[in-house]
């Protein structure tokens, strides 16, 4: 009998009658959707021991599908020492399609065809099924969006809602900006897309700019999986940025039927 929590009991399996997804790809697909986490949570999250999910972490560790870290940023109550950062695990970039439900099964043809395009029609040809796909995206996940309600963290949450049924596995984290603006993080820690939006980061772009007008705010791309990095993340602001000050001298408009005005930054400029 091989002991519970073994990595070789829970390798992948494709011959179980029970149709069970592995243990080991379980705690897989939780590090690629929430990481960086820490055992204990994961633990949580699926309803098994701590020590059996860090020799899962360990084995595939060894293997290249995640690593660990020291997070300062962890839960309170999170293992680790007093005043010592808590050790979290994130996914490599291979990771994603290897957890259960994901993969790029159709990643070479997809590179194949979008080399074709570029040397057909040139590096704008590329570019244009990239706005393509990105319409197609704003078509897709508008309504989910729409839907939500009025405020940006609302529409972030439901667009992460809708990119983690498609596969995505997206989620919203709140962030400190240290500039007084609230801001949350978009994260997707699967790429079904991942070989070709490595080979053509332009997909990653067009995708960004859909985001903003579906979020209505402008978005910052962080990282991407192409990347290198364990998730794409994507920056939203929680509020569009205060308009700026009219530069001295300039032309105003003011109320319909109205003359414009010009600014001034002298004594003279509120002279009535």
């Amino acid at each position: 009998m091989k002991p519970a929590g073994s990595t070789r009991a829970t390798a992948p399996s494709p011959g179980r009658a029970d149709g069970a997804v592995p243990t080991r790809e379980r705690v897989l697909a939780v590090v690629v959707e929430h990481g960086p986490v820490t055992v204990g949570r994961v633990a949580e999250v699926l309803g098994l021991t701590p020590a059996g999910v860090r020799r899962h972490l360990e084995a595939m560790a060894l293997e290249g599908l995640v690593a660990d870290r020291r997070d300062r940023g962890a839960a309170p109550g999170a293992p680790g020492r007093p005043g010592r950062p808590a050790r979290a695990w994130t996914a490599t970039p291979p990771a994603p399609a290897a957890a259960p439900g994901t993969g790029d099964g159709h990643g070479a043809l997809a590179v194949d065809l979008l080399d074709h395009l570029a040397e057909t029609d040139g590096p704008e040809g590329v570019r244009a099924y990239a706005r393509r796909r990105a319409q197609q995206l704003r078509e897709r996940y508008a309504p989910a969006v729409a839907a939500a309600g009025p405020t940006v963290r609302e529409r972030a949450e439901a667009l992460a809602g809708a990119l983690r049924a498609d596969g995505y596995a997206g989620s919203t984290r709140p962030v400190d900006t240290g500039t007084g603006v609230a801001a949350v993080q978009l994260c997707q820690g699967r790429c079904p897309l991942h070989a070709a939006a490595t080979a053509h980061p332009e997909l990653c772009s067009a995708e960004a700019e859909a985001f903003s007008d579906l979020l209505g705010v402008g978005t910052h791309r962080l990282a991407t999986i192409g990347g290198g990095a364990h998730a794409c993340t994507t920056h939203v602001p929680l509020a569009a940025p205060a308009p700026r000050p009219a530069a001295r001298g300039a032309r105003v408009p003011t109320r319909p039927g109205t003359q414009t005005r010009t600014t001034s930054s002298s004594p003279e400029g509120h002279r009535r």
